[in-house]
């Protein structure tokens, strides 16, 4: 991360504010500035990944008096939600809870289980069997879940996708949330 800051900013980086999950201890917190240390960054904080998204979106200068924030974070392999109270550019957090088993590649996975099923009864074979055609299919998965951030519906397409079979098909916002409804 050092050497894409200093490429990115253009100048060599020497001081870091590092963010963690809010559910980490104290001895983790300190695994994670001492890593920075040994990765030769004068560490100034240590702050929560919730606190970083709300400065990120200006909560910090929005509004004067006390907030209470909810912040979400579905990140790829886990979601956590944070209650701050913000006051004078002051956050405190109030309360945390998530699910390090809960997050976009789930749902990237049961949409490969869906389209996995589907095709097999189309056309009568097993792409569990094709490490290629998982791979493939798992790309196109993730796109048309971002696609449906945006749009109520996208397009599946992979030519050849296993033993020369084109595989085409839709889907919904609406089937995706069914799929993931749990």
């Amino acid at each position: 991360m050092k050497e894409t800051a200093k490429a990115f900013l253009g100048t060599k980086v020497t001081n870091a504010v590092i963010t963690v999950p809010a559910c980490f201890n104290n001895s983790q917190r300190q695994a994670t500035k001492d890593a920075g240390t040994i990765a030769g960054l004068n560490v100034l904080r240590i702050i929560n990944e919730s606190t970083a998204a709300a400065i990120a979106y200006g909560l910090d200068k929005k509004t004067t008096g006390k907030r209470n924030v909810l912040i979400f974070d579905l990140g790829g392999g886990l979601f956590n939600v944070s209650l701050l109270n913000i006051e004078e550019q002051i956050f405190e957090v109030k309360a945390i809870a998530g699910d390090g088993h809960l997050g976009g590649e789930d749902f990237d996975n049961r949409l490969v289980n869906h389209f996995v099923h589907q095709f097999k009864r189309k056309f009568k074979k097993d792409l569990t069997k094709n490490a290629r055609a998982l791979r493939r299919l798992r790309t196109v998965c993730e796109r048309a879940k971002r696609a449906l951030s945006a749009s109520s519906q996208t397009s599946i397409e992979i030519d050849s996708l296993f033993e020369g079979i084109d595989f085409y098909t839709s889907l919904t916002r609406a089937r995706f949330e069914e799929l993931n409804q749990d």
